[in-house]
């Protein structure tokens, strides 16, 4: 991936901190919808001649506001809140790992191929999931609750506690290869597109470090929309398996089944119009975040 001017050196130790500060951009951001998109995702099959819970993205939104306000569109926002921090630090530094493993040479990133590029994006959605999968299970369980008459669940804390209490470790990582399934390749993805416009909307002679913010923000929230384009069928029957009562499914093939026998392929894209409303102003402010935030870095430990 040939690019325009000299690049950064890659640290992946930099990447790590630069990477939790956009985290927690990202979910501020993006919260609201993600709430959304779940609730569109989970909702049970409307009985014959009744309309389904919410008929739209825009219908959700307004039922969830008018009976929670809209402090109940970030329901569940303490356990990606906590967690965002190490999990996107993890998946930046898992993909400035990624680039620095395959290079050759100099200590600069401007030889990758965007097969490279979206190979070191896959170990960045590996090294993540450890701590994804569990912040996703309690993050599921809280949003879906927004309608419930009684609360399961006080909080995040008190999500984690019951589920080890009642099912021990394998209660709070339930959904984990669902996540591997869904973050490996989207994740490469992700990267792989970031990288790509980045190096698009740079002008010749330019550094990509050069870049105007209305260029990352649109970059970073392009790359989002592509990120969920892979990830949405996966997400869907992810976030069945992990609000579904224990012995409901054997495993992801059990929630396949009943998503294509009951709602067909378009059940596998239930939640869509939310997901990618969130995913372009998320991913915009999530790399924005993560470029201020290396560019400080850089100013503050020059690359030797």
């Amino acid at each position: 991936m040939a690019q325009k001017g000299k690049a950064e050196a890659v640290s992946p130790v930099k990447n790590f901190f630069a990477g939790g500060a956009g985290g927690i951009c990202l979910i501020l951001a993006g919260q609201p919808l993600d709430t959304i998109k779940v609730n569109m995702q989970t909702q049970a099959k409307p009985l014959p001649g009744q309309p389904p819970l919410y008929k739209n993205t825009l219908d959700c939104f307004r039922k969830i506001s008018a009976q929670k306000g809209l402090r109940g569109l970030y329901k569940g926002l303490g356990a990606p809140l906590t967690g965002v921090t190490p999990i996107m630090a993890v998946t930046f530094f898992g993909f400035g790992l990624g680039k620095k493993l395959q290079l050759k040479g100099p200590d600069y990133d401007d030889q990758l191929t965007p097969p490279q590029v979206f190979m070191a994006g896959m170990l960045a959605g590996l090294l993540s999931t450890a701590i994804l999968a569990p912040v996703e299970r309690i993050k599921c369980l809280l949003q879906v609750q927004v309608h419930s008459p009684v609360l399961k669940y006080t909080g995040s804390l008190d999500c984690a506690q019951q589920l080890y209490t009642e099912h021990g470790i394998r209660g709070v990582y339930k959904g984990t290869l669902l996540t591997l399934m869904r973050d490996v390749p989207a994740t490469g993805m992700y990267f792989m597109t970031y990288e790509w416009l980045k190096n698009v909307l740079t002008p010749e002679g330019k550094s990509v470090s050069d870049l105007s913010v209305p260029r990352i923000l649109l970059a970073g929230g392009l790359a989002g929309v592509c990120n969920w384009a892979v990830a949405i069928p996966v997400d869907v029957l992810k976030s069945r398996f992990q609000i579904a009562p224990e012995g409901r499914y054997s495993g992801f093939l059990d929630v396949l089944r009943e998503v294509l026998r009951e709602e067909g392929p378009r059940g596998l894209y239930k939640g869509f119009t939310a997901a990618m409303l969130r995913a372009f102003p998320a991913n915009a402010a999530c790399f924005f975040g993560f470029e201020v935030s290396l560019t400080f870095l850089n100013w503050l430990i020059p690359a030797k």
